[in-house]
């Protein structure tokens, strides 16, 4: 957390100690962008109204009887925030810190996604606070069913898809599915995506979101001339988006000269063995670059990542990790975003004044939702795709919403963000004013 220095006065003589600063709220930066976009297009005020609040908001109490006979309840939610477009799509996180304002925000940021790479959905998101890292496999799955259960009557094939998030994986996603069906009494598989294959998942979709973070970057790079042999990339957040993201640069042949996860970084400036990397943290008790060691590799902290010097910086943990008090130290040229909202909008200001060029999430990390779209396709006509058509038809989504983005940031003369909100705001705003006010 960020902090402040604050002057308390005591007697004759004031004292300064150390204040935690509140964290910035994204709901309140999604909002602020929005309003941004709005204005400059100049956008029909009551579709800009529409567009500042989500369609449905459910936040459930979610009982679980633990492994020792004990009660407990935890909180969740589901935010819908747009259908204008489709049904509503977006991920379920398991962690902590969720609350109602972030998940407003990441359903609102899952609209601009879906209508930015032009595929017909609306945005949604859900989420459950705690930690799941203290609860047993069985407590899991039963806190997943019975959130499930509560959140049921705004879900389905047609109205609202949930998918993988913070957190949460395939099987988490067969939980759910199998709840749906036990419901409804048939097979609902397509309720959910990024499930399991046996289940009716799609080829590619476990590393698809890195996968487009790749494509973005490659395409980024090509804007500027750049080969990837002549680049070095930092990745923060080696999750699944974050080490796909490097595997497949990597295999593009850009240098990766950092990488971190919760526990700390690795830095070598000559490149991390990114082949051997993989395998360390595939056998690593929490699956965490804890305990790898290699010559000339340094250990690193998260923020010292983000400052490193490097071509390309790849966020792809947590939001809010780029802020007002470390963009000034940022020595990328280019930053692709892996995660969501990883910019705030102070960090965002600071970046484009000192002519840093950055490739927005709801562009950048869209790869996720496009394959999650083609599982989805593949469901509803029970056939599906090999690998390689998959890749295929990701990439072909992936270059041609980045060239519309680069284009509408050309001609409105403004920064990639800006101009990927622009693009996506106006198309959500064409479908409302299409489809009309009901009734």
């Amino acid at each position: 957390m960020q902090e402040r220095i604050v002057e308390i006065l005591v007697g004759p003589t004031p004292t300064f100690v150390v204040a935690p600063q509140p964290k910035q709220d994204l709901w309140d930066t999604v909002l602020a962008n929005l309003d941004d976009v709005a204005a400059r297009l100049k956008l029909n005020p009551g579709i800009h109204a529409i567009l500042r609040q989500p369609e449905r908001e459910l936040t459930v109490a979610i009982p679980v009887v633990l492994d020792d006979g004990s009660i407990k309840v935890f909180t969740g939610y589901r935010v819908q925030h747009s259908s204008a477009r489709g049904p509503c799509k977006g991920g379920i996180r398991y962690h902590a810190d969720v609350t109602l304002n972030e998940v407003r925000g990441l359903a609102t940021m899952m609209t601009w996604k879906c209508a930015v790479v032009g595929i017909p959905y609306g945005g949604a998101k859900g989420g459950v606070t705690f930690d799941p890292a203290g609860l047993s496999q069985n407590e899991l799955m039963r806190l997943t069913r019975r959130y499930t259960a509560m959140i049921l009557p705004i879900l389905g094939p047609k109205r609202d898809i949930p998918a993988p998030d913070v957190n949460t994986n395939p099987q988490v996603m067969a939980w759910i599915a199998d709840t749906a069906s036990m419901f409804e009494g048939s097979a609902m598989m397509e309720i959910v995506t990024g499930k399991p294959l046996n289940l009716g998942g799609s080829q590619g979709r476990p590393e698809a979101t890195g996968r487009g973070v790749a494509i973005v970057t490659a395409e980024l790079l090509k804007r500027y001339d750049r080969t990837p042999v002549e680049t070095t990339v930092a990745v923060q957040g080696y999750g699944n988006v974050g080490s796909c993201a490097a595997t497949i640069l990597n295999e593009m042949g850009c240098k990766i000269v950092a990488v971190s996860d919760v526990g700390g970084g690795l830095y070598n400036p000559h490149g991390l063995n990114i082949a051997d990397i993989n395998k360390h943290v595939a056998h690593s008790p929490r699956h965490l670059l804890e305990g790898y060691d290699a010559p000339g590799v340094d250990f690193i902290t998260n923020d010292e990542l983000l400052e490193c010097e490097t071509d390309v910086l790849i966020p792809a943990a947590l939001e809010h990790q780029i802020r007002g008090d470390n963009a000034t130290r940022i020595r990328a040229k280019y930053i692709v975003e892996g995660a969501n909202g990883p910019t705030t909008r102070d960090a965002d200001d600071i970046l484009t004044d000192r002519g840093i060029v950055v490739a927005p999430d709801i562009l950048a990390n869209a790869g996720g939702v496009v394959v999650s779209y083609l599982e989805w396709v593949q469901d509803l006509q029970n056939f599906f795709w090999e690998k390689e058509e998959v890749n295929r038809q990701l990439t072909s989504l992936m270059i041609r919403s980045f060239r519309e983005v680069w284009d509408c940031a050309a001609s409105y003369d403004v920064p990639l963000r800006l101009g990927a909100s622009m693009l996506a705001v106006d198309k959500v705003a064409e479908a409302v004013q299409s489809r009309g006010i009901w009734p």
